[in-house]
C-alpha cells in the first residue's frame, strides 16, 4: 500500500512536470456532459454482487479528469445521494430519490443479452434552464441520460447552446415498464426527438440499441458509431463506414461500457485524434471499464502513457494547431502504432489489478454492519455472498444500508 502511495505520487509529479513544458490542446476547448448520477445494483442469479455510483456522467468524468479534460456537469441526484463526487450535483426539487437501477445478470433471463436493466426510482429530469448558459457557444456538448431525464427541449437548447453535440441514443429511445421498470427501446422516429436528427452531429449506439434507429438516414446527417462488444465499434459517416477492433478483455460487468467509450472517443478528438482513431481509444477505455465492476479505478501510469501517446500522436500527425472536431474519417499513418501503444497502457492498468485485469483482493476486507457508519467518499462498493435480499420494485428499501465488504484500497 505504501509503495503503491509513493509510485501514485511520482506520477503525478511527472504529469506536473510533463503539462508545465506541453500546451495541453485540451484547456482550449469548452463542454458540457448532461445526465444524472445513479445508484446501480448488479445482480446475478438473484444475489447482488456489486453496488456501485453509476450514471453515464459517472463513467465519463472518470475518464475525462484521467486525461485532464475539463468540463461542465449537469446531474441531478435526490437527498439521499450519499457519494462524493469531483463535479457536484444538482438536488431534485420534488423528487426524493436518487436514480436507482438494477442490472440482472441471469442468463435464464437474458439468453441473448448481456443483462436486463430496470429502473427503480428516477429522479427529476433536467430542463433547458438547468443548463449553463454563456455568451458564446460551449465547443462540444454531451447529451448522455440514462433514465429518460433529457427531454427535447433540453436536449434542443444544447443544440442552441453547442457548436456540436455527442448523443448517446439511450438518452432518446429509452421507455420503462410501469410495473418493474425494465428498460426497452422505441424507434427514433416514434420519439419527440426525431426532428432534431439533423442538428445532431455525432450518434452513438449500441448493437443492441441500433435496430431502433435507420443508420441510413441518420448518416446522411451525423457520424454514427454503433458499438459492439468484442467486435468493437463500426463507424458509419454520409460516404462510408469502417470496423475499428475491440482489445481482448475478460468481461465482469458490462454496465457503462458504453459511456467509457463516448469518453474516451470524444477526448480523443479534442485531443486532435482522426474519428478511427479517437474510436481506438474508446474500444481501450470500454474494455478496460467492463473489467471490474461498477466505476473503474484506473491506474495514474495508465492515464500517464495514454497522455503520452495522444500528446507524441498530435505532432506526429501534425495537429499542433486546434482543428474542427470529428472531421477527419481518415485513419492517421500512426493508427496501428497507436494501437499497440493502448495495449501497453493496458498492460500497466493490468499491472495495479492482477494479471487478469481484476481487483487485486489479498488485502484485508472490511465488514460494515447496517449499523456502521459508512464511507461516503467510496465510489465503489464490491458486494459478495448472498447474504443481500434482492431490492423489489414495489419496495421502499434502502440500498445504503446493506452489509458491504469493501477493498481497503477504496
Amino acid at each position: 500500500m505504501v509503495r503503491e502511495k509513493e509510485e501514485e505520487e511520482e506520477v503525478k509529479e511527472e504529469s506536473k512536470e510533463s503539462e508545465s513544458t506541453t500546451t495541453n490542446p485540451m484547456q482550449c476547448w469548452r463542454g458540457f456532459v448532461v445526465g444524472n448520477y445513479c445508484h446501480d445494483v448488479l445482480i446475478q442469479d438473484g444475489h447482488v454482487i456489486g453496488e456501485s455510483l453509476g450514471g453515464a456522467a459517472s463513467f465519463i468524468s472518470n475518464i475525462f479528469d484521467g486525461l485532464s479534460l475539463p468540463c461542465s456537469y449537469i446531474s441531478k441526484v435526490g437527498p439521499d445521494f450519499t457519494y462524493s463526487v469531483s463535479h457536484p450535483p444538482l438536488l431534485s426539487s420534488s423528487s426524493p430519490f436518487t436514480t436507482l437501477f438494477h442490472a440482472h445478470l441471469s442468463p435464464s433471463l437474458c439468453p441473448d443479452h448481456d443483462r436486463v436493466l430496470r429502473r427503480l426510482r428516477s429522479s427529476d429530469p433536467i430542463y433547458p434552464s438547468d443548463l449553463p448558459s454563456l455568451p458564446s457557444p460551449f465547443d462540444f456538448g454531451l447529451s448522455v441520460g440514462v433514465a429518460g431525464e433529457i427531454i427535447p427541449d433540453t436536449l434542443a437548447r444544447m443544440l442552441d447552446l453547442c457548436s456540436l453535440v455527442f448523443v448517446d441514443i439511450q438518452a432518446l429511445i429509452r421507455t420503462f415498464d410501469p410495473i418493474d421498470g425494465t428498460v426497452r427501446h422505441i424507434p427514433l422516429k416514434d420519439t419527440g426527438f426525431y426532428h432534431l436528427l439533423p442538428r445532431i452531429r455525432f450518434l452513438k449506439a449500441s448493437s443492441e440499441e441500433a435496430p431502433f434507429v435507420n443508420i441510413e438516414e441518420a448518416r446522411r446527417y451525423c457520424c454514427v458509431v454503433v458499438t459492439d462488444g468484442k467486435d468493437g465499434c463500426r463507424i458509419f459517416w454520409k460516404d462510408g463506414e469502417l470496423q475499428i477492433p475491440s482489445f481482448p478483455t475478460d468481461q465482469i460487468d458490462p454496465t457503462g461500457a458504453g459511456d467509457s467509450f463516448l469518453g474516451g472517443y470524444v477526448a480523443g478528438l479534442v485531443w486532435g485524434l482522426a474519428v478511427p482513431d479517437a474510436a481506438l481509444l474508446g474500444n481501450f477505455f470500454g474494455s478496460l471499464t467492463v473489467a471490474q465492476i461498477g466505476i473503474p479505478k484506473f491506474n495514474p501510469r495508465m492515464f500517464k502513457k495514454v497522455k503520452d501517446e495522444l500528446e507524441r500522436m498530435r505532432h506526429c500527425v501534425g495537429s499542433c494547431e486546434r482543428r474542427e472536431i470529428a472531421a477527419d474519417f481518415r485513419k492517421s499513418i500512426e493508427h496501428e502504432a497507436f494501437r499497440a501503444s493502448l495495449i501497453e497502457a493496458d498492460k500497466l492498468q493490468r499491472g495495479e489489478h492482477g494479471l487478469d485485469g481484476q481487483w487485486d483482493l489479498s488485502d484485508s476486507l472490511q465488514v460494515m454492519g447496517q449499523g456502521d457508519q459508512q464511507d461516503s467518499k467510496s465510489q465503489q462498493k464490491l458486494l459478495f455472498g448472498s447474504v443481500y435480499e434482492v431490492i423489489r420494485p414495489a419496495e421502499d428499501h434502502d440500498t445504503s444500508s446493506t452489509i458491504a465488504l469493501r477493498s481497503s484500497r477504496q
